[in-house]
């Protein structure tokens, strides 16, 4: 226990809690006037809708991507829009109480595997520095972040340290927890880290992102996966998708195996529509305004692209009522400290697992680039001390979701099937690695290629069905993985090429 005058700039307190529609509990108060939100790195913008739905105000917008722009100008039409963080000047920002940033993630993914990662010294993710540079000259009031939980490990716990240094010596107190979008309200296990850093009060970052009661029972992690929900189409699905992937349709690494959409004797990938659902956005979010000019091949891929890299709108929404509420709520902090039993008080799902640590005895190997640590699933840190447990992913209320609810009406066009190639190399793939496919998803699997007249060959052992000639099918691309313990049973950690 650690009692102190508070430091300048920091702060602690209780505030009245009460629960949300939504399901976990957010500050009583609302906002009087709308609260002014910059969103960088914004997408198609997913924290920004969670913002709005929260009574929020979009000051500002940072994209690249031209198609991500056009979604950005269909939706908030009179907000301002810039195209590069590197490019962008302090003076040329408004001021903003809440900055967020879904900062790259393509060098900390753990599609990637660990010997393609480049961590913050990835060309992508170093664009985290020029935020940085930003934060250094506004000094926004609070910073709200989300990465992939590979983060977590990046350069084995170093990169997430030097996140944290970053914050901390420009004076933030910060909170972090992994999330699983399953558990807010959509139909996909979408698991990833969210930072708040909040100027001076590790009090409100706490508060931010935890609850003062612990979570709900999840219940099996697995049943989700195998549950089957039928659909007036025809379609089976498991009661639950794996992540909505950016990859054209097509998915990477631990996440493609449970989003495909099966039939009695066909499979097909979601269509756009179903992935805008999965993700929490209004059906048609991505469909550009009529001026945009439309690939020869359509705008799918586009689309595919834009949704699988957009946050889960449901869990920024949670996270965004609560930051309004405490910013509303404007409670005067006592002038004394109590660490670490403030945090385990407002962040009880800490108190599993806890740690505590220094952050002036580890700050030169962060710097050196020499510190390892596996950092838990959920922590807070002020100045010199750092509060990690294992934080539940979930809230203390869970809004169910079913995948078979975000399916279109109607049966799609055959452009979304698999064709028999692409089903033999899942099938020989999942045999490769011993992974168990959706029980509907492997019989249709089978009869595409059987009705294709694809022959199983002897290559020794049990082919179980599963092998077929090297003449008719594909390679498929291996790619390292690493997922959460409770996912690796259920996906094969391969990408398969749907055409």
């Amino acid at each position: 226990m650690n009692k102190a005058v508070r430091p300048a700039g920091f702060s602690s307190a209780n505030s009245e809690i009460s629960e949300s529609p939504s399901g976990g509990s957010s500050p009583q108060k609302t906002l009087n006037s709308k609260l002014k939100v910059i969103s960088l790195f914004a997408g198609i913008g997913g924290f920004d809708h969670a913002f709005d739905m929260a009574g929020g105000e979009i000051a500002m917008q940072c994209e690249l991507d031209k198609f991500c722009q056009s979604i950005l100008k269909k939706h908030w039409p009179k907000a301002t829009l810039v195209s590069d963080i590197k490019k962008l000047r302090p003076e040329e920002m408004p001021d903003a109480d809440v900055w967020t940033a879904g900062f790259p993630c393509q060098d900390v993914s753990l599609a990637r595997g660990n010997h393609g990662r480049n961590g913050l010294k990835g060309n992508h993710t170093s664009l985290f520095f020029d935020l940085m540079r930003l934060v250094e000259a506004k000094r926004p009031k609070v910073l709200l972040l989300e990465n992939v939980v590979g983060l977590l490990n990046s350069h084995q716990g170093c990169d997430f340290g030097v996140i944290l240094m970053e914050l901390i010596e420009r004076g933030y107190a910060v909170s972090w927890r992994v999330m699983n979008a399953r558990y807010f309200g959509v139909a996909q296990s979408r698991p990833r880290v969210f930072i708040c850093a909040w100027k001076g009060d590790y009090h409100s970052a706490t508060e931010a992102l935890f609850e003062p009661k612990r979570s709900a029972d999840r219940g099996s992690e697995r049943a989700g996966f195998v549950t089957q929900s039928k659909h007036s189409t025809g379609a089976i699905v498991p009661q639950l998708a794996y992540c909505v992937a950016a990859t054209s349709g097509r998915h990477t690494g631990n996440d493609w195996s449970r989003s495909y959409i099966s039939y009695p004797d066909a499979v097909r990938r979601p269509t756009p529509t179903e992935s805008e659902r999965l993700q929490g956005f209004p059906a048609g979010w991505t469909v550009p305004l009529a001026s945009v000019p439309q690939p020869a091949r359509g705008f799918d891929s586009e689309r595919y692209k834009s949704v699988g890299n957009a946050v889960a709108v449901p869990v920024v929404a949670w996270i965004a009522k609560r930051i309004g509420g405490i910013v509303a709520a404007a409670v005067k902090r006592p002038e004394e400290i109590d660490l670490p039993e403030d945090v385990l008080k407002l962040a009880p799902e800490l108190r599993n697992a806890t740690r505590v640590l220094s952050f002036a005895a580890i700050a030169d190997e962060i710097r050196a680039g020499t510190f390892v640590r596996k950092w838990k699933s959920g922590g807070v840190a002020c100045r010199d001390m750092i509060i990690e447990g294992t934080a539940s992913p979930a809230p203390s209320k869970i809004v169910p979701a079913r995948f078979v609810d975000a399916l279109d009406a109607t049966r799609p066009d055959e452009s979304y099937f698999l064709t028999a190639n692409a089903a033999a190399g899942i099938l020989r793939r999942v045999k490769v690695v011993g992974r168990t496919l959706f029980l509907p998803m492997s019989v249709a699997l089978e009869k595409i290629v059987q009705a294709a007249g694809e022959s199983p060959i002897d290559e020794g052992g049990d082919s179980g069905g599963s092998k077929f000639g090297k003449s008719s099918i594909r390679p498929a691309r291996t790619i390292e993985r690493g997922s959460f313990r409770t996912d690796r049973q259920f996906s094969a950690g391969v990408e398969i090429r749907a055409d």
